[in-house]
């Protein structure tokens, strides 16, 4: 039996999780869960996942909910090659798993944050932009990217060092991307180091990175005529 893979792509790590299977050739059955239907607080889908939460998956009985750690299982599981995730050079691993604890309350967390409060809030309450949280968000997210370049990316092609992908670089562009829905790409475009990364993560994964970010990209286009109605 296949590995069942509940997801949207409407979400950042089912978007990380759906390229890396994709890139890597891995056989999975799709369980599409409408995040704007609300189907992921269904009886049913709490049945696979209590915490409501995409992606999540079911591998003959086994199940994983959360998005790091169902990562971690398919690329030992499937032996896609130890640059995904370090297992015989405990340095290596250690590099990756650094940014992956970082990530969730820096790249996840923020630029989530900034997202939800330019356009997400707004059309959930009906109340305009709330311009103060979105510069507070704005200053957080210039910091994140700051320390991004500075630490996790000096010197180094990809966010876990080396010259090659891991689930770390997968994770913090489908974030990163976040801010090209809402136009504020501007943001790490500031940065030459961290968009060229962006864009490195972009060429190595495509085509697939682009059918991922159908969503995002749709998103993009229609900002404008959106958030004039906010």
């Amino acid at each position: 039996m296949p590995l069942r893979v509940y997801y949207d792509l409407l979400s950042q790590p089912s978007r990380a999780l759906f390229m890396f299977l994709r890139i890597n050739n891995v056989p999975f059955e799709g369980k599409p869960v409408a995040l704007r239907k609300g189907e992921h607080f269904g009886d049913e889908y709490k049945k696979i996942n209590p915490f409501s939460l995409v992606p999540a998956v079911e591998d003959d009985g086994f199940r994983l909910t959360e998005s790091i750690a169902i990562l971690k299982y398919v690329s030992r599981k499937y032996d896609l090659g130890d640059h995904w995730f370090p297992q015989h050079n405990l340095k290596k691993q250690a590099r990756v798993e650094e940014y992956l604890n970082w990530h969730h309350t820096n790249t996840r967390g923020l630029c989530a944050l900034l997202f939800q409060h330019l356009l997400i809030i707004p059309r959930a309450t009906g109340k305009p932009v709330n311009q103060e949280k979105v510069e507070k968000y704005r200053e957080k997210v210039s910091t994140m990217l700051s320390q991004l370049e500075s630490y996790f990316l000096k010197n180094q092609t990809y966010l876990g060092g080396g010259n090659e992908l891991s689930i770390a670089d997968l994770l913090g562009a489908c974030e990163l991307m976040q801010l090209y829905a809402c136009h504020e790409q501007g943001l790490y475009e500031k940065s030459p180091i961290v968009k060229a990364w962006l864009d490195r993560v972009k060429r190595e994964t495509n085509p697939y990175f682009d059918e991922a970010h159908k969503l995002v990209y749709r998103t993009h286009d229609l900002y404008k005529q959106i958030s004039s109605k906010l």
